[in-house]
Parts: structure tokens; C-alpha cells; sequence
């Protein structure tokens, strides 16, 4: 039975009577539609658009009174468009505070971590931090693990405007189906196309089709089948499906709301105030109101005409009606400009939870208390996009232990796996080590070692010990050895 809102059981097109399978393909095209012009589609788009810099400013008219008192273009004042991009600055201060490090994965056994740490690559630590900017433009993101040609388990993200997801339940912890909507560039005969490509995942594969017109039809390129296609050792292709839809949502937090949401306006502001100020500035010939007496002239374009040409204009001067140009002067003053705009970017990183990087809290040596308080915004928007990201490592881990339990490569299912973010946060050095240091003895070194600021890779740097104490023992031994022997000689003579 087919549901028609977007949180119940739904939606599982697969091979039944034609009837059935054209209600199928007409209740997606309506979803889709609905979607497309939706606000919440509306925002991911301005998301994106906005990190990438194509602000609202960029469409922006010159606008006057006109005769009839109605708001009207003109063309002829300046029309500056500045964009001062505080929202890519908030975006990337978050992905790489939370992602800029390689994540951890501590398991059970070190066999485990080794797999896990060939699978979740360098390739991949690059996928997961764009995975990240993705959240937060678009309030979350996709991850679609597949094979490749080669037969290796890879990962594919998909940005949250290309999916329409079917959640089986209110929490969207569980995916019914999701629908991927995305637009291709081809060539029918000379001329270049837009093709829009619809992709319909749920537990029987993959459905492919294309829109034409208002319509879904069957993609006559990629024709629908399982979610992927493995050779065997004969040469023989089969296709499989997993017991699991193959896309897994990372969340930028629980009510998926976008980073733009809360701060389109504050840029929106900066970006007009700036443009205004350049306007002003530059309309030097307009900061002077004139006030014209008996002017020997048709009409004001002449007299601006000539004003700019020749730096003069002709007056009457007749009797008691005296000719003669006064001017209003209007003074633009930039220090109200500079106390509005320290406001709105102060009210950006407030409201985006971000950090300032120039706050005084940071001058000369700064304690370890000082530095958290500066990050305490951002750690609220981090702590909930771990958790997050961290329940979906789990949806990804199951189908990492899928992978290597058919590879032969062990049956790790039942293994637990604990996802390490380290954050990417400026510490007082000095301060640290020195509490290392009144640390020994009080607690194990592993851990002593895992807190020093120098330390990037804990085993790594606990065998460089043991290898350094090793050969001074081997050469304090040596030593020994040498020196005893050449004592033994001394007392046979």
C-alpha cells in the first residue's frame, strides 16, 4: 500500500501490475515537484550558493522614487555590489574545527582498527570533511557506499538538495526510500543538453529514470537494477542488493536546519551596508545638493551636463531676481558605517556560533580558560554534529562489516567501534605540557602521551619510546661490557 506523507512506511517500487507501478511513478513525480519549490529546497540552495559566494547583493537594482511615487531602476548612480563572505568563514571555521584532524577509530582488536583504517583512507578523511560543509549548508548530507570497477568498497556524497528522502519514522532515524533528483550535460547531435536524471533507491536497487516533460520514464542510458554488480572469479557479473538502503544521512543537527537559516540576514545586512557605503562614496558630484535660482537652461540634464563638462552653468540675473547657484552639503560619515558593521559581524558569529579569532581574550599569553571560553559557541554546534555524525558511522559500519565479512576478511558485526573526532582547537602549549609533566605517575602514560600537544599518532609515538630506551639500555650495556672487560684485563696483570 503506498502512503502519501513522507513519514510513514512508503514507498517500495518494485515489479507489480502496470496500474500499480504508474501510481507509483505519479505519486513521485508530485513529491517532486512539491519538493523542488519547497522552502526547505529553497534553503539548501541558498546554502550552497552563499559559501560559494552568489549572495542576494550580486541581484541587486539601483532604486529610486519615481514620478508616480512608485520605486522605479535607475542606471545612471552607482550600484556597487559588495560581498564580505562571513558565512563561507563560519562554515569552514566549523568543518575544519570538528574535521580538519583525521578522525580515530578505537576497536577491540588491533586487526579491526587496521581494516577500518584501509577502508576510512586519506581519500576518504577528504570525502568526510566535504560530507561536512555539505551539512552544514544543507542541513544534512548523504553518503551512498558502492563498489567500483575494481571490485573496492568506495564512497559517494550526494549534497542534500539532490535527495528526497522517505523517513519510516518522525525522528528520520529510518530510511523507507529516498529519491536523488540531479541534472546531467549531454549532446543530442551538435547541441548541448540538460538532461534531469531521477534515481529511486529502496531495498529491491536501484530505479533509474528521466524527466520529460511533467513525466518519469524508464533512463534509456542506465537501465534500473541492483544497488551494485560484482564479478566473480569465473568473470560472471551478478548483481546483489544490500539488506540495507545504501545511503547514509550525516546530520549538521537533529532538526536538519542548515547554518544559513540563521544567519542569511546578518550577511544579507553587511553585504548592503558595504555596497551603500561604496555607493556614497562614490557619488561625490551628488553629496552636494544644489540649489539653482533663475537657471538659463531648458532642463536638469543640461545643467548637469554642462556642470560635468565644463565646470560652469549660466544663471539670469535680472533686477531684483537674482540668478545663482547655493549648495546643501551632505556629509557621509564613515564611523557610523564602521559601528553598524562591527555590530552585524559580531551578531554573525554570535548567532552562527562561530569564533573571532581577533577577540581580546587571545592578546598576549592566554591561559587555557581563556581560549575555551572563545570556543564555547562553536563547541555547542560541534557537540551536536558529532553526535550526529557519530550515529552515522554506525549506519556506515554496518555496511563496512558487510563488505568484510564477504571479502572473507573476518566477522567483525558484533564488535563495538568508538568514533573519535579530534578537534582542531588552539591550546596554551606551555600550559599543557606543563601539566603532562605533574601528570606522571598519576595516570598511565598512554594517556599522558594522547594529551601532549606534540603527539599526533599515540602508539606511534608510545613504540618511539620503547625503541629509544631500548638502545640506550643495548648501548648502556655495551658500555658495561667494554668497560668491564678492560677492568678484568687490568687485574690479570
Amino acid at each position: 500500500m503506498l502512503w502519501t506523507d513522507n513519514t510513514g512506511p512508503l514507498l517500495q517500487i518494485i515489479q507489480r501490475g502496470a496500474a500499480s507501478r504508474i501510481s507509483d511513478l505519479k505519486f513521485i513525480e508530485l513529491e517532486l515537484v512539491k519538493f523542488l519549490q519547497s522552502p526547505v529546497y529553497s534553503q539548501m540552495i541558498a546554502g550552497e550558493k552563499y559559501y560559494r559566494g552568489e549572495h542576494d547583493i550580486l541581484r541587486r537594482k539601483r532604486m529610486v522614487i519615481g514620478e508616480k511615487g512608485e520605486l522605479e531602476e535607475v542606471k545612471n548612480l552607482p550600484n556597487n555590489k559588495v560581498v564580505d563572505n562571513q558565512y563561507a568563514k563560519l562554515v569552514d571555521q566549523k568543518v575544519n574545527y570538528l574535521m580538519a584532524k583525521p578522525v580515530t577509530f578505537e576497536t577491540e582488536g588491533d586487526q579491526y582498527g587496521e581494516l577500518l583504517q584501509t577502508i576510512f583512507n586519506k581519500r576518504f578523511m577528504r570525502t568526510l570533511r566535504n560530507l561536512g560543509e555539505d551539512a552544514l549548508n544543507g542541513g544534512l548530507a548523504w553518503l551512498h557506499p558502492y563498489y567500483n570497477d575494481r571490485g573496492e568498497l568506495v564512497f559517494q556524497r550526494f549534497p542534500a538538495y539532490e535527495i528526497l528522502p522517505f523517513w519510516a519514522d518522525a525522528d528520520h532515524t529510518i530510511l523507507d526510500c529516498a529519491v536523488r533528483v540531479y541534472q546531467v550535460e549531454a549532446y543530442e547531435g551538435t547541441t548541448e543538453v540538460t538532461l534531469t536524471k531521477v534515481e529511486i533507491y529502496d531495498k529491491q536497487g536501484i530505479h533509474r529514470f528521466e524527466i520529460k516533460g511533467t513525466s518519469l520514464v524508464p533512463d534509456p542510458d542506465h537501465p534500473s537494477g541492483t544497488h551494485m554488480l560484482i564479478e566473480d572469479a569465473d568473470g560472471n557479473v551478478q548483481g546483489y542488493n544490500w539488506e540495507r538502503i545504501p545511503l547514509i544521512a550525516f546530520k549538521f543537527n537533529n532538526k536538519e536546519i542548515p547554518l544559513i537559516r540563521r544567519v542569511k540576514s546578518l550577511q544579507d545586512g553587511i553585504n548592503d551596508l558595504l555596497s551603500d557605503f561604496k555607493n556614497n562614496m562614490q557619488e561625490d558630484a551628488r553629496n552636494t545638493i544644489l540649489v539653482l535660482k533663475n537657471y538659463d537652461g531648458t532642463n536638469l540634464g543640461e545643467f548637469r551636463r554642462n556642470l560635468a563638462q565644463y565646470g560652469v552653468v549660466k544663471v539670469r540675473y535680472d533686477g531684483e531676481a537674482k540668478g545663482g547657484v547655493e549648495t546643501l552639503e551632505i556629509t557621509v560619515n564613515a564611523e557610523n558605517y564602521k559601528v553598524i558593521l562591527e555590530l552585524l559581524k559580531k551578531a554573525i558569529i554570535e548567532n552562527g556560533r562561530g569564533y573571532d579569532a581577533k577577540d581580546e581574550r587571545m592578546g598576549g599569553n592566554p591561559n587555557q580558560m581563556n581560549i575555551q571560553s572563545m570556543y564555547s559557541d562553536i563547541d555547542l554546534d560541534a557537540n551536536g554534529m558529532e553526535t550526529e555524525f557519530q550515529a552515522a558511522f554506525e549506519e556506515l559500519l554496518w555496511f563496512v562489516n558487510t563488505h568484510l565479512t564477504n571479502a572473507g576478511q573476518g566477522d567483525y558485526g558484533g564488535q563495538t567501534v568508538n568514533v573519535i573526532f579530534n578537534r582542531d582547537i588552539l591550546i596554551n602549549e606551555s600550559e599543557s605540557i606543563e601539566n603532562c609533566s605533574k601528570s606522571i605517575g598519576v595516570i598511565s602514560k598512554e594517556t599522558i602521551v594522547g594529551q601532549h600537544p606534540w603527539t599526533t599518532n599515540v602508539k606511534m609515538e608510545l613504540q618511539r619510546i620503547a625503541d629509544e630506551k631500548a638502545q640506550e639500555q643495548a648501548e648502556m650495556d655495551e658500555y658495561r661490557e667494554a668497560f668491564g672487560k678492560a677492568g678484568g684485563g687490568g687485574n690479570e696483570e
